[in-house]
């Protein structure tokens, strides 16, 4: 990830190897909780990282931020590719009973070898299912998310996903085509080159013409779906898959009106 470089740290290897950590997270979250302004909105976990990462298994910081949810009654969606949330279930269980939870899981693949390649000391694929199902048993609304598609890669598994998830409970769908901003293009054509140097070349040229004719892409409106013939035809086959195995799902609106301070006489913030 680029951001990594913010901490002057590499986006490729360090970001794999390297951890910043939030010690006070769910400190600094029920501060703003009780904040006498505070307005309930939607929070996201994961994004930019993974709030599951192993680190976690340790850490145990995103369970103290799921347990502030549930004890604030607060909505939360989150977003990850590991089977560890399901040390969690106890908590996302009571959260899904007042429709205050949703998760995306991330499969890019469900071809073993190419999980090994993209994605390497990861859940396979079959794992990442099987949590959906177990998400899907506890009342989560879950969607599956495909992130990164990479043209010529992965690209021809979007409707298998899609029936896959759609089989484990999985409700609606999402896709990101690769975008290779900043350090990651040189990062992934090296990777590129390593991995698949049959189709190299073809790869990349289909990677530019999602994104106007060049690897790297800022335009807001095109770098998460790209454009293109290229971007059009994946588009139209999630679309037609979507539609057929998921019935054209949409995750449900969380919560909001149910926030509230579990001992209403300490006294709030001034801001």
């Amino acid at each position: 990830r680029n951001s990594h470089e913010y901490w002057g740290f590499s986006a490729g290897l360090d970001f794999e190897r390297k951890t910043l950590v939030k010690h006070n997270a769910a400190q600094l979250l029920e501060q703003e909780f009780r904040k006498s302004s505070y307005q309930p909105d939607l929070i996201m976990l994961s994004g930019n990282t993974d709030c599951y990462q192993p680190i976690e298994r340790k850490l145990g910081i995103t369970r103290s931020l799921l347990e502030l949810m549930v004890k604030y009654q607060h909505p939360v969606s989150i977003i990850s590719k590991n089977v560890l949330m399901r040390r969690d279930f106890d908590l996302l269980r009571e959260l899904a009973a007042r429709n205050l939870v949703s998760v995306a899981v991330t499969i890019n693949s469900l071809r073993e070898e190419v999980r090994q390649k993209m994605e390497p000391r990861t859940a396979t694929a079959s794992a990442r299912l099987k949590l959906i199902e177990g998400l899907a048993g506890i009342g989560v609304p879950v969607m599956l998310m495909m992130a990164p598609i990479v043209p010529g890669i992965n690209s021809d598994e979007i409707s298998d996903l899609i029936r896959s998830g759609a089989d484990a409970g999985a409700i609606t769908a999402s896709y990101t085509i690769v975008r290779l901003n900043g350090q990651i293009g040189g990062i992934f054509k090296d990777w590129l080159y390593q991995n698949y140097p049959d189709r190299a070349e073809k790869v990349l040229h289909w990677i530019e013409a999602c994104h106007g004719g060049k690897i790297n892409d800022t335009d807001f409106g095109r770098r998460i779906k790209g454009d293109g013939h290229m971007a059009e035809s994946l588009q139209h086959l999630f679309k037609l898959s979507v539609k057929k195995y998921m019935n054209n799902g949409t995750l449900p609106s969380l919560r909001r009106d149910l926030f509230r301070l579990p001992d209403a006489g300490t006294q709030l913030g001034l801001f």
